[in-house]
């Protein structure tokens, strides 16, 4: 009776749209006072418990380290060597914002922060060479989910720290399905542009634009080679992000380190205190996002050590193995539910609730669980592009001050597109694992 009464409570507070926070908390209290004996200071102890993580220190680093490169001149270097090095190919300028976008992603972390960064550049250049506005929407809208696959990613973060999975091996297995995204929605863009194409190669200039993004470009190759190489670990690697960006944004492209060799220190003092304006900026901006966000991830983790501690998990397994009588079957009852929970909820408050439920139902259809994870993640990913709650559907209607039926009419090819490519992330497991066996 209890749990039939806190379903109704949930789903009441769902419609009226309550904030997440409101109803994590509720079904937290709710189980540890009928379920767990009523010791409610239980919930603060497993929050704190679950919380003491060191790899929860990546989140905030590597949402400050993409502030401080949106913010910066790094989106810009990329987007145009990018557009240097795909002039001649049909829809080139389009392919060079899905690929800038990747790019940032790899450095970022964050598909917010690759959307404004990457869009306020691209979008009116694209309307300026004569692509549509619902395509250039949409492809930038579908690039800036990137974010969220392509490593260091923070839902893979979150999907690690939720099941226990290595965080180095998610980024690993994050690779494959990236750059199937990349490649079938570079495809398109090629196809419906292929009116729209630029002049022939020019050498002076890619050379030109590369020496100017060389540091931009060595940032992830940084991060990601010290990961995999084994000199620091994935929250290690989120403060090398952090001083790499500073470092890139400082000493190169505003000239620091020249200042410094030619003593030219007034300079460098004006260097410093833009610097130091700059990141007095994102670090309060960071703030307020984490202040929004860990009280959600500590009220999910306390909730998820009560799951685990009463076997919830386990039980739900064997109550869904006397419907769900096969893998196949699995396989489209969960994507069917991910991309309905993709219309409601953050991808953030998605993983939380759901990675502790269904990876040890996946494991028990013999899935591998780092797999399970991608495909969960590709699945959510396409709910940043549709409504209500996709997310970049919200900022690109801010950001880009274009009407919501424009941008919807946008997205839906590319929406389509990513279906296709999770029924192919779906079914080819060796996709996400290959780089780890």
């Amino acid at each position: 009776m209890n749990g039939l009464l806190l379903a109704v409570i949930l789903i009441t507070l769902l419609i009226l749209r309550m904030n997440i926070i409101v109803i994590l908390g509720v079904a937290t209290f709710w189980a540890y006072y009928f379920w767990g004996g009523g010791e409610l200071m239980n919930v603060v102890y497993d929050m704190w418990d679950a919380s003491n993580r060191e790899v929860l220190l990546s989140i905030p680093l590597y949402i400050l380290a993409g502030s401080i490169m949106s913010q910066g001149s790094i989106a810009e270097r990329l987007i145009l060597l990018m557009r240097s090095l795909t002039k001649p190919i049909p829809g080139g300028l389009a392919i060079a914002g899905l690929m800038s976008c990747g790019v940032f992603a790899a450095i970022s972390g964050s598909s917010a922060v690759t959307l404004l960064a990457v869009g306020s550049i691209m979008y009116p250049a694209l309307i300026q060479e004569g692509y549509s506005r619902p395509f250039s929407i949409g492809m930038l809208c579908a690039g800036g989910t990137l974010g969220i696959i392509i490593p260091p990613s923070i839902p893979l973060i979150l999907y690690g720290v939720m099941t226990q999975k290595s965080i180095a091996d998610l980024f690993l297995a994050g690779t494959g399905p990236a750059a199937l995204l990349l490649i079938v929605l570079s495809l398109y863009a090629m196809t419906v542009n292929w009116s729209h194409r630029g002049e022939l190669w020019d050498g002076s200039e890619i050379w030109r634009t590369l020496k100017g993004a060389i540091f931009a470009l060595m940032t992830p190759v940084v991060i990601l080679g010290g990961i995999y190489s084994g000199y620091f670990t994935p929250t290690e690697s989120a403060s090398v992000a952090v001083l790499t960006a500073l470092a890139v944004e400082v000493l190169a492209h505003k000239n620091g380190f020249m200042n410094i060799v030619t003593g030219r220190f007034a300079y460098l003092w004006v260097t410093v205190k833009e610097a130091g304006a700059l990141v007095w900026r994102v670090v309060g901006d960071t703030a307020t996002l984490m202040g929004s966000l860990f009280p959600i991830l500590a009220i999910a983790l306390s909730l998820n050590v009560f799951m685990t501690y009463e076997q919830v998990p386990g039980r739900i397994v064997e109550a869904m193995t006397l419907f769900i009588d096969s893998k196949l079957l699995f396989l489209l009852m969960t994507n069917i539910l991910l991309l309905a929970v993709g219309l409601f909820l953050d991808i953030g408050a998605a993983i939380l609730i759901l990675s502790p439920l269904l990876p040890p139902m996946a494991a028990d259809y013999g899935m591998d669980t780092i797999h399970f994870g991608i495909m969960m993640i590709v699945n959510l990913e396409i709910g940043y592009l549709t409504p209500p709650m996709g997310l970049n559907i919200i900022i690109a209607m801010g950001a880009f001050r274009e009407d919501f039926l424009t941008i919807i009419k946008g997205v839906i090819p590319f929406i389509i597109l990513m279906l296709l490519c999770l029924i192919v992330v779906m079914f080819v497991p060796w996709l996400s694992l290959f780089l780890i066996n």
